[in-house]
């Protein structure tokens, strides 16, 4: 086998076998296919779902900007114990 999975068949290797080697890994792969879609399906599901909250988020956190009622940004002041 070569670094990329693939390995050279013995030409006095019955054809028959091949093919089956072969049959065997494009059913291997296509399994692994289906499956890798169906991990990228629910990853952009959630990514969507994501989106969205984060929109609300954002939309909300204007709507008290412009309401005037941010409250009291402490990230300047110092802690008490200082």
């Amino acid at each position: 086998m070569d670094g990329q999975g693939f390995r050279a068949y013995d030409v006095a290797q019955p054809k028959e076998n091949v093919m089956l080697e072969l049959e065997e890994k494009i059913a291997h792969l296509t399994k692994t296919v289906d499956e890798l879609s169906d991990v990228v399906a629910e990853q952009q599901k959630e990514i969507t779902s994501l989106a969205t909250w984060v929109q609300k988020l954002v939309q909300r956190e204007a709507e008290r900007d412009q309401a005037g009622g941010g409250g009291h940004v402490y990230s300047d002041e110092r802690p008490p114990h200082y």
